[in-house]
């Protein structure tokens, strides 16, 4: 697979039952090992399936929706198939499955020869009873996925019927179409539908190379309310009175429910908007302790600060914005925004500058209160999940060449949002040394405060920090000459 990715730019891959979550497997695997994003022309990978079951739970759809592989999978499902929707049920309790794989698998396989399935009208119709209880009761459910650990569609999942055939890529409505039309069917075509795919398939092909005509009398004047009444056609289900009024509140809700990240995405922008005062009045108060007489520069004044108005101010907006943060990853990992809503630049940006800006203050705070004594330091034990989020953002990102030029002069700020609290683990270790006397315990010290001292000098000679690291009075300059002294009596 690796070799057949360095020589083609697209692979598909297909399976049909069992084969298509083994070929849904491959493709996760084949995605997970493309190139980076910043690679120019990465292989584009498609996943075609025919009445596959299901691969995982709610977990795995939400982790390739942020990942933005949806589109990299499509299941064909006919309208009758139990196979997609074994799963749905807890299968231990029907004691015939084996049988029924085995008499799918030797109906592929030898598809002229006439088998005769050993199951009795009376089990059949159990199995079709049976899936359509489980699957009822989360097709009634209005959650966006089940919370526990039941499996889940993911992906795109086009549904075929003799009339046509429609698209559907958000995952509740998946459940609930699926649930419609296997109410539709019967005990039999549950079963037989399932090796009719190379029919369905070809019948769509012909559909739509004929051009076919698939509405019959007028169109609904809005285009909307017409692709609606196409697609129910397409399923079969517009003459079901029985259901056709709930497949077509179902087509509806996809759409509905597909335009509701955006929406929220530009209520996110708006709200942005509005705390964006929060910041820049934190932004004030860095260039006010920046250029103040004491030079002790942002870190340290906040650090060490006293109970005033300004203080308590910029305390109270470092709390707003994290709680905008925390709403935002909340949101995301509920599938509530846009699945691509972690790689858009303006969002990228936007939390690499918050993080920037404000993890100084966080960490400033963390020794401030002594908690390093109480949990242990803070790249261990006080990071908050947030900012491991947004690094994480950061590096996905696509790095354009002006990233890649030199700084004439100080960042506005520091470029290693941790820079202050690996300040404060180095210096814990000058104090250690000072008072060690075992030599391989010391050696070991001096090798991190040394590596510290390498890793700090780099970002200071490329001007990756900002001026309050280099201020006269600042804990990073003050720890330079402590080392210095230290080490000079050392030597």
């Amino acid at each position: 697979m690796l070799a057949l990715m360095e020589q083609s730019k697209s692979i598909i891959i297909t399976g049909h039952g069992i084969g298509g979550a083994i070929a849904s497997l491959c493709a996760l695997w084949l995605l997970c090992n493309l190139p980076a994003v910043s690679s120019p022309s990465p292989t584009q990978v498609l996943c075609i399936t025919f009445g596959s079951p299901l691969l995982g739970n709610a977990s795995l759809s939400r982790a390739v929706l942020r990942e933005r592989w949806g589109g990299n999978f499509c299941h064909v499902v006919s309208k009758h198939d139990i196979m997609p929707r074994l799963l749905f049920a807890p299968l231990p309790s029907f004691s015939h499955l084996h049988g029924l794989l085995h008499y799918w698998h030797l109906s592929m396989a030898s598809p002229s020869d006439n088998l005769v399935f050993q199951l009795r009208n009376e089990d059949k119709a159990e199995l079709l009873r049976f899936v359509l209880l489980h699957l009822q009761v989360l097709a009634l459910d209005e959650q966006e996925a089940p919370t526990s650990t039941s499996f889940w569609p993911l992906g795109s999942y086009l549904f075929c019927s003799q009339e046509g055939a429609m698209c559907i890529d958000n995952a509740v409505s998946v459940v609930k179409m699926m649930h419609l039309m296997l109410m539709t069917g019967s005990p039999s075509s549950c079963i037989e539908d399932h090796l009719m795919y190379g029919d369905y398939v070809g019948n769509v092909c012909v559909q739509f190379l004929k051009q076919r005509s698939f509405m019959q009398g007028d169109l609904p004047e809005s285009s909307y309310e017409a692709g609606v009444a196409l697609a129910l056609q397409s399923s079969g289900m517009d003459i079901q009175e029985s259901v056709a009024g709930a497949a077509k509140d179902c087509l509806k809700m996809a759409r509905r429910m597909g335009r509701t990240p955006n929406l929220n995405s530009a209520k996110l922008a708006i709200r942005l908007s509005e705390i964006n005062p929060y910041r820049a009045q934190i932004e004030w108060y860095k260039a006010s302790c920046d250029e103040s007489d004491d030079q002790m520069g942002y870190y340290d004044c906040f650090k060490q600060r006293e109970t005033s108005r300004r203080d308590s101010t910029v305390d109270l907006n470092r709390y707003k914005l994290a709680s905008f943060w925390n709403r935002v990853i909340d949101m995301l990992e509920k599938n509530e925004l846009p699945h691509d809503f972690h790689r858009r630049a303006k969002w990228v940006n936007t939390s690499q500058f918050y993080k920037l800006l404000v993890e100084p203050l966080e960490i400033a705070e963390y020794y401030r209160n002594g908690m390093h004594r109480v949990n242990g330091h803070y790249l261990s034990h006080g990071r908050e999940r947030r900012f491991e989020i947004f690094d994480r953002w950061w590096r996905e990102r696509r790095v354009s060449e002006e990233e890649n030029n030199q700084r004439s002069k100080f960042a506005s700020l520091t470029q290693d949002s941790c820079f202050w609290a690996r300040v404060e683990e180095a210096k814990e270790w000058l104090d250690e040394a000072r008072q060690e006397s075992d030599r391989k315990v010391l050696a070991l010290l001096w090798e991190k405060i040394n590596g510290f001292e390498r890793y700090a000098r780099k970002l200071v000679e490329s001007k990756e920090v900002s001026k309050d690291v280099v201020a006269r009075n600042s804990s990073y300059s003050k720890w330079v000459k402590e080392y210095s002294a230290l080490k000079s009596q050392m030597m």
